[in-house]
């Protein structure tokens, strides 16, 4: 373990969370599409353990407007080269800073946050879809799924070509099927007009994205008895449900989406029933 790195312990509803806050070493910032950027980030002394589903609270420096850290999804984790790759949408002066970082610069990070997806077991038919930058946790679980034996299927939807984010690496895990809303590539349409996704059979259908596509999804899957596990975007400001600006109703009451979640089962969500 080394110096930039500090085990805390933080007190919430849910109980004490182990977390560490850690400077990791930026070691690519590759632009992808438009304002998305993929940050790859380094850690000398080792990762801890981090499941798919889980996020990380990111402090933005040089940038006066930004005051809090910025919650970013784990796209992915290298544990051979000791990285975490994370997918980052300019949303505002926050981002963008980030979106301008150097290899070589440091970045310091709250990890690992939020549960994670339930995997699948064997012999189970698994389609991960996602929406625009609500892709960037499907890569790590796919990943997951896939080492555990079964083979991911990805419905990928995005606005437009110029907005398709790269996904040579989702194609070495499963077959990928695109959808663009202007028809300018692959399906017309959005996830849910994919025809892998409306007419095959799925045991297990995950998905994050924007609350619109989540909630069709979530009442597609509602109607067909599918198995369906969302990963919402809430804003987060503390990441450590001490704030409570990321409380969602839920059959069981309000909870955090930052600490009970961000990873819900849709029939546990009050708005299982729309979209």
């Amino acid at each position: 373990m080394t110096d930039s790195v500090q085990i805390v312990y933080f007190c919430t509803q849910g109980g004490l969370m182990k977390k560490r806050i850690e400077d990791l070493t930026v070691i690519e910032n590759r632009r992808l599409a438009e304002s998305f950027f993929l940050i790859k980030v380094s850690s000398p002394g080792g990762l801890p353990e981090i499941n798919p589903g889980q996020f990380v609270q990111a402090l933005v420096t040089e940038s006066p407007a930004t005051f809090l850290r910025r919650p970013l999804s784990v796209h992915d984790v290298d544990r051979n080269m000791n990285t975490i790759s994370l997918l980052v949408q300019i949303a505002g002066p926050g981002t963008e800073r980030l979106s301008r970082l150097n290899p070589g610069e440091k970045l310091n990070l709250v990890y690992p946050l939020g549960n994670s997806f339930t995997l699948p077991s064997e012999g189970e038919k698994v389609l991960l879809t996602g929406g625009g930058c609500g892709m960037a946790p499907l890569l790590y679980l796919g990943r997951k799924i896939s080492e555990s034996g079964v083979q991911p299927h990805f419905a990928l939807g995005f606005r437009n070509r110029s907005r398709i984010l790269g996904h040579d690496e989702f194609k070495t895990l499963g077959p990928v099927h695109l959808s663009t809303e202007d028809g300018s590539e692959g399906h017309r349409g959005f996830v849910t007009d994919i025809p892998a996704f409306r007419d095959e059979k799925w045991d297990r259908i995950y998905c994050c994205g924007p609350e619109p596509m989540m909630k069709a999804v979530a009442a597609a899957c509602i109607r067909r008895g599918i198995f369906c596990e969302v990963s919402l975007e809430n804003l987060m400001a503390c990441g450590l449900g001490i704030c409570l600006c990321c409380v969602v109703p839920t059959t069981s009451g309000n909870l955090c989406s930052c600490t009970d979640g961000p990873v819900f089962n849709v029939n546990d969500l009050k708005w299982q029933t729309s979209g």
